[in-house]
């Protein structure tokens, strides 16, 4: 099995940053591609952000690029998301996920228990 937990969320102004971060653990050579989900109330789960093993792919959702920017270390078995610029409607719970395939699909094998981010205006 795979364990994830995510740090770094909280509050932040609008047009402030918050870099999240996702420590894998226990089986971590099964990991293929990692990222990032995010929920706001009322809302169904959403993706973000995913990055293949190597770092060499990564792929955003629409309304982030240009803000936002994952990275890996795969020494450390973590992945980051860098989110800049954050505005109001980036406020979500984000979750880190991992899958055993190159692309995380809409459901990945592994999920973090969340951490909340909230964009003041």
């Amino acid at each position: 099995q795979v364990q994830l937990v995510e740090s770094g969320g909280g509050l932040v102004q609008a047009g402030g940053s918050l870099r999240l971060s996702c420590a894998a653990s226990g089986r971590t050579f099964s990991i293929n591609a990692m990222g990032w989900f995010r929920q706001a109330p009322g809302q169904e789960r959403e993706f973000v952000a995913e990055i293949s093993r190597s770092g060499g792919r990564t792929f955003f959702e629409d309304s982030v690029k240009g803000r936002f920017t994952i990275s890996r270390d795969i020494d450390k078995n973590t992945v980051y998301l860098q989110m800049n610029s954050l505005k109001p409607e980036d406020t979500a719970v984000y979750y880190c996920a991992a899958d055993r395939s190159p692309r995380l699909g809409g459901s990945p094998d592994y999920w973090g228990q969340g951490t909340q981010v909230t964009v003041s205006s």
